[in-house]
């Protein structure tokens, strides 16, 4: 345990909450954002014990808090961090300053309410990351889901309605089979503690439907194809704040659900389901990509983009070696960064424009050079160039794919190539084209950036560059934590669990694991590649 003098993990947890609830107090809604934007300083301030105390080489959870919630039902508010959740936290902390200031402008009514649902997204996603009990886990997993709700139905376009219901019912189904799966996983233990779960052994049949129903879950969450149709719809309505918040934040849990749940309790149903979550992932990739080519509106075209890179994310995890989901952890933090601010400016071409359709917004880079330049470097970034973020993460994910499989590591290959080609078409569009049907330079709608724009954009250029020069330090914090997964992943296959390959014919009947689906996995397996394992 680390004493720094005060509850880290619980002051990040219930701060938001506290500032969210203060918020009514306000009339105005200049004092509601100021608030707002002081109360998200508070917060980074309070996760500096974050950055000064968190031992680099720990491989175990950091930060710990344990105090019995209900005895009788074996209930603990249990906290901690470890290297696979600690940049989702301090990410999610630093967007909530950068949300604010993007909607400064352009959120004209409800601002009180609006910032209360950015308060409490930030607590919600805070707390997933950090609890430690499924019931608690649960909790701010379903917290998060009614304000995100509400972003998009309040203060979003058009097809709001839409959008917002078909988000919303995507979600809680998901939610549903996980409740499942924990109330199963409690039968087995008698417990809802994570850390202790991890360290039970289930039967083959067991993990079989628990990894399904989780899987499904995290899977919506990501959003994996074919599940992932919410996700447009949800960007393309969402306020500039609300795509930022899905894209850097939401999205992950998915992905972080997967590394924190399915790998170490369910490893053996992880290899029977590899190939079918590989085949969905490539699939992922190569189809957002090519949806992307076809796109005419700016947040689609990044929305699919995002498809297609949390493909990247998936496929790493996997591949069940250390440098895909290294990877794939590397992806996660860097899209965060690039697709929010992407985000962040396509909002502000918005406000200038009034449309998010690309011929509307071509030519830009006569008008507004700084805007631009800033455009180009989140483009290269998301492309993939080499010597910022998103390279680092990718280049990751495509070693560990080769290192599994070649077959595999060459189907990815044309995904990144698609990443180049729609994002260079974009950008050539934007920056260069023929003015067209653009406002002339004489309009007042068509500023450079503004100093607000200047701050909340900055910060994500400077991660995005240091990142991609300088990853060690990224990488020496997720290195313990992944090879500890990997290795409880290994020694959990091999000697504490039956594997569907192994043991004798009555060893495989006792586990009661469909003799037909087994059969059909093995060909799947076959058919995919057999360098996997």
């Amino acid at each position: 345990m680390i004493d720094v003098g005060y509850p880290v993990l619980t002051s990040l947890i219930f701060f938001p909450l506290v500032a969210a609830a203060m918020l009514f107090f306000f009339k105005h809604d200049g004092l509601c954002r100021v608030f707002t934007l002081a109360a998200s300083v508070v917060e980074i301030l309070l996760a500096l014990p974050l950055l000064r105390f968190f031992n680099v080489g720990e491989a175990g959870f950091q930060f710990v808090e344990f105090v019995p919630w209900v005895p009788s039902l074996g209930l603990n508010y249990n906290l901690g961090i470890d290297g696979i959740s600690y940049f989702m936290v301090l990410l999610t902390i630093g967007i909530l300053p950068l949300c604010v200031l993007c909607s400064w402008t352009y959120i004209k009514f409800r601002s009180r309410e609006f910032h209360f649902c950015l308060l409490l997204m930030t607590s919600a996603c805070i707390g997933v990351f950090c609890a430690l009990d499924f019931i608690l886990f649960y909790v701010f997993w379903e917290a998060m889901l009614v304000p995100m709700y509400l972003l998009i139905a309040v203060w979003g376009g058009p097809r709001k309605n839409y959008a917002s219901i078909k988000f919303f019912l995507y979600t809680l189904a998901g939610s549903t089979l996980l409740l499942v799966a924990m109330v199963a996983f409690f039968r087995e233990t008698g417990t809802f503690s994570i850390p202790e779960i991890m360290q039970h052994s289930f039967s083959y049949r067991f993990q079989f439907w628990a990894f399904l129903a989780m899987a499904l879950a995290f899977a919506i969450k990501v959003p994996m194809f074919p599940f992932h149709t919410w996700l447009p719809a949800a960007h393309v309505e969402a306020p500039s704040a609300g795509s930022v918040i899905l894209a850097s934040v939401l999205i992950k849990m998915g992905a972080y659900g997967f590394l924190r749940f399915c790998l170490p309790i369910t490893p053996d149903a992880c290899v029977t389901f590899a190939p079918l979550m590989i085949g969905l992932s490539l699939a992922g990739i190569l189809y957002g990509g090519f949806i992307c080519l076809g796109q005419t509106d700016l947040k689609k075209l990044i929305a699919y983009s995002s498809v297609a890179h949390m493909g990247f994310c998936t496929l790493g995890i996997f591949m069940f070696n250390l440098r895909g989901v290294e990877g794939a952890l590397m992806v996660m933090l860097n899209h965060g960064i690039v697709t929010g601010g992407l985000f962040m400016m396509i909002g502000a071409v918005y406000e200038r424009s009034h449309s998010r359709e690309i011929r509307d917004n071509m030519g830009m880079g006569k008008y507004l050079p700084a805007f631009m330049g800033f455009w180009g470097l989140f483009a290269l970034s998301s492309l993939g160039f080499p010597g910022l973020n998103s390279f680092v993460g990718e280049a990751l994910v495509l070693i560990g794919t080769f290192k599994g499989s070649i077959l595999l590591g060459f189907i990815a290959i044309p995904g990144a190539m698609l990443g180049a080609a729609y994002m260079l078409r974009l950008t050539q569009r934007m920056a260069y084209a023929p003015v067209g049907e653009t406002p002339s330079p004489k309009d007042n709608k068509w500023w450079d950036l503004t100093p607000r724009e200047w701050i909340y954009l900055a910060p994500l250029a400077v991660f995005t560059v240091y990142i991609g020069l300088a990853p060690t330090f990224a990488l020496n914090i997720i290195d313990p934590s992944v090879k500890k997964l990997l290795t409880n992943f290994e020694s959990e296959r091999t000697s504490k669990t039956l594997l569907v390959d192994e043991g004798t014919e009555a060893q495989k009947q006792a586990a009661g694991f469909p003799e037909q689906v087994r059969t059909a996995m093995a060909e799947l397996t076959k058919f995919v590649g057999q360098g996997l394992e």
